[in-house]
């Protein structure tokens, strides 16, 4: 028996390059940096003052109402609207999505952080009584998509995935799995995360993960393979593809903008937050990845990377690229668009999902910004497309992403083709 194909029928984004599909993708094109002072708490004593924060957010411009605020995390709330903007996008209603075998697979990591911080705070000072009653229930991190079943009426799957910086890619993978094994024909599908917090952001401080060298200048804070690169920057936002079983798509007439054609994943099982240097592990997602879309490494135009801008992932990115690829890694367009966005944590695979996508329906290379210096010493001397995007035609892309914990999640998507 055939094995079902699934595709990309809507798309969804809140993020610091845009709130909607458009325009964080015009923004990605356009090198646009979506890097900024922090404001979402005071940073003045903090050695990181730089973020990649949502902007000029309302949940209400997507049809939500306003009192879902009160009740819900500023993660959720990004998960609702991203999730609103893709279901209609899939030409879907909330009365009619629930009339087929629908469900959601969402990655996040830390839940409503901003709840938690705030609600330690109170018990720490003025006791247990101070609590508020729904702080449970707002932090946890599969209250986001509780909330989407519930908008929408979905009482398939509702699943919370968290395998750190990979669990957005890993709940696509999921997602594409649930619809091949015939348990769903429609998945809202992706990541959201939101924990630029004094909490937040002390906690990666604390690990020496982040850039401090660029507070004056934060813009150019992210810099992925580049040789004066000093850590990741902080993002939030949420990003929703909604997958859907291909001849259940053409029998309602939906617009189709891509296929998922494989995925892999792995666990370097060897450090809590340190990749392994080789890359091997990561190369066995990837490698993976490709067995299961049947297809082989030269077939891949452009490889949307992990790319944080560590020197210990960057470098050891570059390693398992070669290792995957061999001589095609040089001919084979590399980039990391957290140089615009920043890092979005659980989110970041599936925004870059999102990205893939819309570069393979609109022929173009999104760039890797702030790459003025590649870091050639360090193995990072592949085509990053530095600086500025270029056309082209991509009939397929690689997305990956390389998680704390050691794991690994790798995304095949391709042009679709009847």
């Amino acid at each position: 028996m055939p094995q079902r194909r699934v595709v990309v029928t809507g798309m969804g984004v809140v993020s610091p390059v845009g709130n909607t599909v458009e325009d964080a993708w015009n923004s990605v094109k356009a090198g646009k940096s979506g890097l900024g002072p922090i404001t979402l708490f005071d940073a003045s004593d903090s050695p990181v003052k730089v973020a990649a924060e949502v902007k000029d957010f309302d949940i209400t411009k997507y049809g939500i109402e306003r009192r879902a605020v009160r009740k819900t995390a500023r993660f959720t709330q990004f998960l609702l609207a991203a999730s609103a903007q893709a279901v209609q996008d899939a030409g879907f209603t909330k009365e009619t999505l629930r009339q087929h075998k629908a469900g959601i697979m969402v990655g996040n990591c830390l839940g409503g952080l901003e709840v938690t911080e705030e609600s330690f705070k109170k018990y720490v000072e003025s006791g247990a009584s101070r609590i508020l009653p729904l702080t449970m229930p707002v932090m946890l991190s599969n209250e986001g998509a509780a909330n989407v079943s519930m908008l929408f009426g979905l009482q398939g799957p509702s699943w919370t995935l968290g395998t750190a910086c990979a669990s957005g890619t890993d709940a696509v993978g999921a997602a594409l799995d649930l619809i091949r094994s015939g348990r769903l024909d429609v998945c809202i599908s992706g990541g959201t995360e939101s924990v630029i917090t004094g909490f937040g952001v002390g906690s990666f401080c604390a690990l020496q993960a982040l850039s401090t060298k660029y507070n004056d200048t934060p813009q150019k804070a992210s810099r992925p393979f580049d040789r004066d690169r000093d850590g990741f920057v902080l993002g939030e936002g949420s990003a929703i593809l909604v997958l859907e079983e291909l001849e259940h798509a053409k029998k309602r007439g939906a617009h189709i903008y891509a296929e998922i054609a494989g995925f892999g994943t792995s666990c370097d099982a060897y450090h809590i937050t340190a990749p392994l240097p080789d890359g091997s592990a990561a190369a066995m997602a990837v490698r993976d990845a490709l067995a299961d879309a049947g297809m082989q490494p030269q077939d891949i135009q452009y490889y949307n990377a992990h790319g944080t801008s560590t020197h210990a992932n960057d470098s050891s990115e570059s390693k398992m690229i070669k290792q995957v690829f061999g001589d095609h890694a040089y001919k084979m367009k590399v980039s990391s668009t957290k140089s615009m966005t920043g890092h979005l944590v659980g989110a970041a695979g599936a925004i870059e999902a999102v990205f893939c996508v819309k570069a393979i329906t609109d022929g173009f290379y999104p760039p890797t910004i702030n790459l003025d210096n590649p870091d050639v010493e360090g193995g990072c001397d592949l085509d990053y497309v530095p600086n500025k995007g270029v056309p082209g035609t991509i009939t397929a892309a690689a997305s990956a992403s390389l998680g704390f914990g050691g794991h690994n999640g790798c995304l095949i998507i391709k042009a679709y083709n009847a």
